[in-house]
C-alpha cells in the first residue's frame, strides 16, 4: 500500500498565499509523477496541477500563474505554493502519484489520504 500525506492547510484571507505540503510512504520505489488535486463541497475531485519525475509541470487553467507546483529532487515530496488565493479556491487538497498520464484523470487513481483543508474567506 501507499499512504499519501498533506498537510500545510488553513485559514487565510482573499489574497493571502499558502503552502502545501505532501509526503508518500509505503510500496513504493523510485521517483514518481505526481500531482495535487483538490475537491469542493457538492464538487467532483478535479486536477490542480502535476509534476514529472523529472520536474515537468502542467496547471489547471483556473491555478495558472498564481500555484507553482514543486518537489524535493529525488524524493517522492511534493509542494504547492498558492498565492494570490480565492474564495473558489476553498476545497481539500490532496496529492497522489502515478503515471503521468492517470495523474490527468483522477477518477483512476487511488490510495488518496485525508487530505488538508483550505479555507479562503474574509
Amino acid at each position: 500500500q501507499v499512504q499519501h500525506v498533506e498537510s500545510g492547510g488553513g485559514l487565510v484571507q482573499p489574497g493571502g498565499s499558502l503552502r502545501l505540503s505532501c509526503a508518500v510512504s509505503g510500496s513504493i520505489f523510485g521517483i514518481h509523477d505526481m500531482g495535487w488535486y483538490r475537491q469542493a463541497p457538492g464538487k467532483q475531485r478535479e486536477l490542480v496541477a502535476v509534476i514529472s519525475s523529472g520536474g515537468n509541470t502542467n496547471y489547471a487553467d483556473s491555478v495558472k500563474g498564481r500555484f507553482t507546483i514543486s518537489r524535493e529532487p529525488g524524493k517522492n515530496t511534493i509542494y504547492l505554493q498558492m498565492n494570490s488565493l480565492k474564495s473558489e479556491d476553498t476545497a481539500v487538497y490532496y496529492c497522489n502519484t502515478g503515471k503521468w498520464e492517470r495523474l490527468l484523470l483522477p477518477h483512476t487513481l487511488a490510495y488518496w489520504g485525508q487530505g488538508t483543508q483550505v479555507t479562503v474567506s474574509s
